[in-house]
């Protein structure tokens, strides 16, 4: 966004006109093609957004080095895990970025996150191959994949953090890659995308003082094909015979359950503990380290796969691109 002259309120900002607002961008020495959308609220992203993300990269991919996405914030860390799962193959970065302070602002953040993004979308290795050949999200001063983030704050400016994986730069001065950390590109083929996507996927959030009738009602909506259950710490969950009855029910009935920690940090370990161990018995799956965010938009991804249920469990239950640990 930037402020209208005349009126001083706050207009989408053309990046049509990138070069004119930003006339430092010429000394990156990259040549920027802009695709501009009509402008909408990140809470209003949907997957067909993902899918159309998706088809252009595809139809561009041969004409340029590198993509930067601008995005809102509130939204970016689904966006950027669904590209990681839709874009098979990717061998080119794909940068999502955006700002905590609308880019037209004198004290935007977002003026340094734009250029530096564009810098890594640009960057080549020693042999001329891409430093950063996979979907990444760089915000203040740390490049981290995608699908490892999560917003962190609403109000602070290194908005998103990645608690259980390193990041993928650090930028100062100069930009310092952490490769050993940065996936390898594919050795051969071409880019592939994924466009089936399942969107009937639910959260359910465990709290102390969840009923039985609660529980059991949302498990039992229509037309869910997919849950992604919240547990406590290391994947725990209540030992009521109730609880486990109606979580194996659901996975009885042909629906997968991935559970993932409510934590910032840390992993699902469901062979710790009783209550885990319960779930585990009961056939939920263990998402290990993934976030939410990665969760719900791997399971979207998989289910619109068509998948047999063991195989789907199987797809599940494994790193696809660098989501959770092995």
């Amino acid at each position: 966004m930037k402020n209208d002259p005349s009126t001083g309120v706050l207009v989408p900002f053309d990046f049509n006109d990138i070069y004119e607002e930003f006339p430092y961008v010429r000394r990156l020495g990259v040549d920027i093609e802009v695709m501009t959308f009509k402008p909408i609220d990140s809470s209003n992203v949907t997957p067909d957004l993902w899918i159309t993300l998706a088809r252009i990269v595809r139809d561009n991919y041969d004409e340029f080095d590198g993509f930067v996405i601008l995005h809102g914030t509130d939204t970016m860390s689904y966006t950027s895990s669904a590209l990681s799962f839709m874009l098979a193959n990717l061998a080119k970065p794909v940068i999502f970025t955006g700002s905590q302070i609308p880019i037209g602002v004198l004290r935007t953040d977002g003026r340094e996150n734009l250029i530096t993004a564009i810098e890594i979308a640009a960057a080549k290795n020693e042999q001329g191959s891409p430093m950063v050949p996979e979907v990444a999200l760089y915000f203040q001063n740390r490049l981290f994949r995608a699908n490892r983030t999560s917003k962190y704050s609403a109000e602070e400016l290194n908005a998103f953090r990645s608690e259980n994986y390193p990041a993928l730069a650090e930028v100062g001065v100069n930009i310092w890659y952490n490769r050993p950390y940065i996936q390898a590109a594919p050795e051969e083929g071409g880019l592939r995308i994924h466009t089936e996507l399942e969107p009937n996927i639910m959260v359910v959030k465990i709290f102390p003082g969840m009923t039985e009738n609660l529980l059991r009602s949302m498990l039992s909506i229509e037309p869910v094909k997919g849950i992604v259950l919240e547990t406590y710490g290391s994947g725990n969950a209540p030992t009521e015979p109730w609880f486990t009855d109606a979580i194996t029910s659901t996975v009885k009935r042909g629906i997968p359950v991935v559970n993932v920690t409510q934590c910032q940090s840390g992993s699902v370990a469901m062979e710790l503990y009783e209550t885990g161990i319960r779930l585990q018995q009961a056939g939920v799956i263990s998402g290990r380290d993934i976030t939410t965010e990665a969760a719900v938009s791997k399971m979207m991804f998989v289910l619109g796969m068509g998948l047999t249920g063991d195989e789907r469990n199987r797809m599940l239950a494994i790193p696809l691109w660098g989501e959770m640990s092995v």
